[in-house]
């Protein structure tokens, strides 16, 4: 078994967008104290499209970018339904109801749709070795989160929460295609998906009448969660997707629950339970395991 050159990129990227996406959770967690989740979530992906919006206009100036079709159009219509208002915004409500410790065991368990997705629609097998991760990982999550199950109290935040997993695994999976299958570019992708998705959770808080005025303290969050955590984590996130398979990272994005519980023991004082070292324990190996293939599968390519 060994780690293709080619991979090593990419898993840094990756794993650098799952530290800052860790992060957001404590941000949030802050920011939800002022702000109402839906003008939270369409302030963040508003801003953060914007200032996507800059490099692809000068992308698109030089010629680097063809004009778009009504098939693209459509594909990043979804791309913004299901990865921004479906994932992003029900992650902000779920927050909102629950903990953050009960919010990322639901969406640790986005792996299993993201790997029913990817063998139903991209023929995206995992490896034996793969498969080992896998289980590894999502037997830590359980033991992870085994004295926290009780604050499973909110059914509503839980049936949020599990849309939000569901929604963010569609765009994992129809991210990959585009990107891999139909060599879409990155900046096209992630900027106009976002901005579409943005524009619905603008449209949906404004409608509801949630939108609010934000101080100063506000503002320099969103604007952090803007600029940094979402504008360029989603290009480098969609980036390694260009080389890693869409269950190598949705598996990867599950050692953010390691990131988070440190971050929310330092900065929100929340303790850290015997099960919780022992969890993180297991979920480190299982994403290692996970990002093992043999020499023969590693050349494999996607049919």
């Amino acid at each position: 078994m060994r780690l293709q050159k080619t991979r090593i990129l990419p898993l840094i990227e990756a794993s650098f967008v799952t530290f800052l996406w860790s992060s957001s959770y404590v941000l949030i967690r802050i920011g939800l104290k002022e702000i109402n989740p839906l003008a939270f979530a369409a302030y963040r992906y508003f801003l953060a499209s914007l200032i996507l919006l800059l490099p692809f206009y000068l992308q698109f100036r030089k010629n680097k970018i063809s004009r778009f079709n009504l098939r693209q159009i459509g594909v990043f219509l979804i791309l913004g339904f299901t990865g921004f208002f479906i994932a992003q915004g029900f992650q902000f409500l779920g927050l909102f109801f629950l903990n953050s410790v009960t919010v990322t065991f639901i969406l640790n368990l986005t792996p299993l749709f993201v790997l029913g997705l990817s063998i139903l629609f991209l023929n995206e097998w995992p490896s034996k070795v793969q498969l080992i991760g896998i289980i590894m990982t999502l037997f830590g999550v359980i033991i992870f989160f085994y004295d926290a199950l009780a604050d499973f109290g909110t059914a509503v935040g839980v049936l949020i929460t599990l849309v939000s997993g569901i929604g963010w695994a569609f765009y994992i999976i129809l991210s990959r295609h585009c990107l891999s299958k139909d060599n879409e570019s990155v900046i096209t992708l992630t900027s106009i998906a976002m901005i579409f998705g943005a524009f619905m959770l603008l449209g949906t808080t404004g409608l509801t009448g949630n939108l609010v005025n934000v101080s100063l303290n506000g503002w320099m969050i969103i604007l952090w969660l803007s600029i940094v955590n979402t504008a360029i984590a989603f290009f480098l996130w969609n980036h390694a997707l260009k080389t890693l398979k869409a269950i190598e990272q949705a598996i990867l994005q599950n050692s953010m629950l390691i990131q988070i519980s440190l971050m929310a023991f330092f900065f929100l004082q929340e303790p850290i339970s015997e099960y919780n070292i022992l969890g993180m324990i297991i979920v480190f190996s299982g994403v290692l395991v996970a990002q093992l293939r043999t020499k023969k599968e590693g050349n494999t390519k996607i049919s």
